[in-house]
């Protein structure tokens, strides 16, 4: 069996502590996603990383090394959890993935004070997964565009697709929980 690891990005702080809000993990387009990859036999996880609105890179690292990461392994990750997966696959040369979806990936900006970003990206990266491909929409964040030229221009081989008008990907800009384009791209 297969299975994916779908990790969240880095909500704000008033959003984390506030009840009415759903954890980072079980928001937005996640349990769906989620669902419907365990319905197509896709064991999915989605680590909930702790104080995610203060991003540091060994509660993330701890959180999804709970899970196996094989090269059968179909990564996730959205916003800063794309740039968490960028980094993470960076600093394990050794480590062959599955699959790798980026969206709306995040590296950073004044936010990182606890320099969670501070790597080198490897542009060998691509060769150790199986495709390796950044979902990114034409309104989101100047930061978030600058996040995906950077990582076109370093990662060869990746293969970018853009939306229109799906801002951050949120449930706010998308006004919906599903994401069949995501879904299509990890069962393709």
């Amino acid at each position: 069996m297969r299975n994916a690891i779908l990790l969240h990005g880095k909500p704000g702080e008033k959003e984390y502590y506030d009840p009415a809000f759903p954890s980072p993990s079980n928001y937005h387009w996640f349990p769906w996603l989620q669902k419907q990859l365990l319905v197509k036999d896709i064991k999915a996880d989605t680590p909930e990383v702790p104080l995610a609105f203060d991003p540091q890179y060994e509660l993330w690292v701890t959180e999804v090394e709970r899970f196996d990461i094989t090269e059968d392994t179909l990564l996730v990750g959205h916003s800063c959890g794309g740039g968490f997966w960028v980094r993470y696959l960076s600093e394990h040369p050794d480590l062959h993935v599955g699959k790798v979806i980026l969206v709306a990936p995040s590296l950073g900006k004044n936010w990182d004070k606890r320099n969670f970003f501070d790597f080198t990206i490897d542009p060998q990266l691509v060769s150790r997964c199986k495709e390796l491909i950044i979902l990114y929409s034409d309104n989101d964040s100047p930061f978030i565009l600058d996040a995906v030229k950077i990582l076109e221009n370093t990662l060869k081989g990746a293969v970018l697709k853009e939306f229109h008008g799906l801002g951050h990907f949120t449930h706010s800009d998308m006004k919906k929980a599903e994401f069949p384009e995501l879904l299509a791209e990890c069962l393709n």
